[in-house]
């Protein structure tokens, strides 16, 4: 078991900031009234922070929105993982890597 990070500690952790974070929230909160995510995670580490979606909570995540600001300058901070660890959209904006997402969402609620 890993401490809780002290003051000096949390200036170290990578963290989605509060618009970030809003944005993934709602999304969430979107597919659980769709009825396709039951649970979530977060993590916050030196050098990712990640948000796990959940089918179930007994399995694996879904997927996993992740942001380490050392590929900024790169390929972009965010990254969208798949269930077995694939990377599925990477970039600089929140929101274009999260539009797969929003894409089946649309087709969720259509059906």
């Amino acid at each position: 078991m890993s401490p809780f990070p002290g003051p000096r500690d949390r200036q170290s952790l990578t963290a989605f900031d509060r618009a970030e974070l809003q944005r993934i929230l709602d999304l969430y909160g979107r597919m659980v009234a769709a009825g396709h995510w039951k649970d979530y995670a977060m993590s916050f580490e030196r050098d990712v922070a990640s948000f796990s979606a959940f089918r179930r909570a007994t399995e694996r995540p879904e997927v996993r929105i992740e942001k380490r600001p050392q590929l900024r300058a790169k390929q972009g901070a965010f990254a969208l993982v798949g269930e077995h660890g694939a990377v599925l959209k990477r970039g600089h904006e929140l929101a274009g890597v999260l539009a797969p997402i929003e894409r089946r969402l649309m087709r969720l609620v259509g059906e």
